[in-house]
């Protein structure tokens, strides 16, 4: 005798019935790009169907998104004036505190993160202080910096934190912060597993945050390293972080699995721009079943441990999930 396991995929009821892992629109984040100014939807050229838009219109999306059953949003501004500190994260007035108290006022079910870093505001494009002797990010008086911008979307209405700059000990200073200034309730969602990867290129394009010298692999995690990455995440979560993230997700399926065995946290994971890219390319050069291709992806998250899917693609999923 041998097991006939193809008993329980014979029938599609069946077939359903046993299957381990389902995509909702409850789990996934859609990410917002916000810049001033009014009319504005700008397509990005190597990110298909993703957008720089003005607050006015991105509140006409939030109203299509909810109505797709998809209640939750990450959000990056886009600063009209960079310098050295970024100071438009440090601006009660700047456009992440603008867009937060617009959205929040107008769609207060809607659940907003709201991206912590200092890349697309500063006019040398890494995420934080430069420190010029080592001509890297200047980890402790990033800190200080992050803590008041952090402040500052609270105050704003931010339902969730996700600090994505990877300095050392940027989970401690946040919660530090927040719990004196009585956001004890406001979760962090750290991208405590954030590797330097050129998966990213497409994603500076739209938030226009590359470098303008070098490159960020003096904080951001290099790839070759297994142990390294799920220490960095172990280590958020022994300094308060609520919600983990590995990003980028496809090519580290292996780390998010690491992670998920490691921890009993929730787990976000990050389908980055060039993931989306790549499936968009292919698609437009009719190489490959978009649609099957694309949930297929977004499945073996949930199946390597993601509890939280971060995508572009959420709003296409979300309408296939709802037919």
């Amino acid at each position: 005798m041998f097991k006939r396991l193809r008993r329980v995929r014979l029938n599609p009821t069946l077939r359903e019935l046993v299957q381990e892992h389902h995509l909702r629109p409850s789990d996934f984040i859609y990410p917002l790009f916000i810049r001033h100014g009014e009319g504005i939807k700008n397509e990005v050229a190597s990110m298909p169907g993703v957008y720089q838009m003005s607050l006015d219109v991105a509140l006409q999306e939030c109203e299509e998104l909810l109505a797709l059953g998809l209640s939750s949003i990450i959000l990056f501004g886009i600063p009209e004036t960079k310098d050295s500190i970024g100071s438009e994260a440090l601006c009660k007035h700047g456009i992440m505190a603008q867009s937060l108290r617009a959205i929040k006022e107008r769609f207060p079910k809607m659940f907003v993160s709201v991206d912590l870093c200092f890349c697309e505001y500063t006019d040398h494009g890494h995420c934080g202080i430069i420190d010029p002797k080592t001509q890297s990010v200047d980890n402790d008086a990033t800190l200080e910096i992050l803590a008041e911008q952090a402040l500052i979307l609270a105050q704003a209405g931010a339902d969730m934190i996700a600090p994505s700059g990877m300095m050392d000990g940027m989970i401690t200073t946040l919660r530090s912060a927040l719990d004196k200034a009585g956001f004890v309730n406001l979760p962090l969602m750290s991208y405590s597993t954030k590797f330097a990867s050129a998966y990213y290129g497409p994603f500076r394009d739209v938030a226009q945050s590359a470098p303008s010298f070098g490159d960020r692999r003096t904080y951001q995690q290099n790839p070759a390293n297994r142990r390294e990455a799920i220490l960095e995440s172990l280590r958020d979560e022994e300094e308060g972080a609520d919600i983990l993230m590995v990003k980028p997700a496809l090519a580290y399926l292996d780390i998010i699995r690491d992670v998920r065995e490691r921890t009993l946290l929730p787990l976000a994971v990050y389908n980055v721009s060039g993931e989306y890219a790549m499936l968009k390319a292919a698609q437009k050069a009719g190489i490959i079943d978009y649609e099957r291709v694309m949930m297929e992806t977004l499945l073996s998250f949930k199946r390597a441990g993601a509890d939280i899917i971060i995508t572009y693609h959420a709003k296409e999923a979300a309408k296939l999930l709802s037919i």
